[in-house]
């Protein structure tokens, strides 16, 4: 890819990412139950990095995400330690899992729904010992499990390109567990927007469940099919 078009695509990238981003913080796209909110825009550099190379996925994530932060809670140290590299190793990994998975096959249907459900699986081992509130868990309950119908779904209808699901649900997996470990790590030193330091250990999983459980059905649901419908005004711009 020549580098003017790498860069503005990153630019575009980054840009749509961090407007939806804080539109979707603002609950403009999807409501806000209880204390969790959707992130819909997720969708958006899993696109980009499926159709244009994982580094504009993940660069474009990267700068779109501290974008975004710095409008919603203006901590930048927070973003550039914790969300900015959990947001440009999960879409980098998204864009090159996706290349070499380019042959489908039932394997990478099965292998997305097994990481489906063992998140939904941790979310009720929380509940059951009660780390996770009973409506928080419902919320996270019902987002895996539109992710689960959506991977059986494009998993039918496009198993040619079944791979590409695989490479949503593992590249979120490892930025949800980035983002886990690094909020409880940040709070072990620093004070956290909203006024909370010293997580306990369990805040760990707490975040990284959030994350996953309230961004896996945009990225299951919405990427595939503007992949299919974008790849074919650019058919040729993710092959160097």
């Amino acid at each position: 890819m020549r580098k003017s078009w790498e860069v503005a695509s990153i630019a575009i990238c980054a840009g749509l990412y961090a407007v939806v981003g804080y539109m979707s913080y603002l609950g403009l796209f999807t409501p806000v139950i209880g204390v969790v909110r959707f992130w819909p825009s997720v969708f958006i550099p899993a696109v980009f990095a499926v159709l244009l190379g994982p580094r504009v996925g993940g660069i474009g994530a990267a700068i779109g995400i501290f974008i975004s932060d710095m409008m919603i809670h203006g901590n930048a140290l927070l973003s550039l330690s914790v969300g900015v590299p959990a947001n440009f190793v999960g879409f980098y990994l998204v864009g090159c899992i996706a290349r070499r998975l380019k042959s489908g096959g039932l394997k990478w249907v099965l292998a997305t729904l097994g990481e489906e459900a063992v998140v939904l699986l941790l979310v009720l081992l929380a509940t059951y010992t009660g780390i996770l509130s009973m409506s928080v868990a419902v919320a996270y309950t019902i987002g895996i499990c539109v992710a689960l119908a959506f991977t059986l779904a494009y998993g039918t209808a496009i198993r040619d390109h079944s791979g590409q699901l695989l490479a949503y649900a593992t590249g979120l997996l490892a930025g949800s567990i980035i983002i886990g470990i690094g909020v409880y790590a940040f709070s072990q030193l620093f004070i956290l927007p909203g006024g909370y330091s010293r997580l306990p250990l369990e805040a760990a999983l707490l975040w990284t469940l959030w994350t996953y459980a309230t961004e896996i059905p945009f990225m299951v649901a919405l990427s595939p099919p503007v992949v299919a419908v974008a790849g074919k005004v650019l058919p040729k711009v993710n092959e160097d």
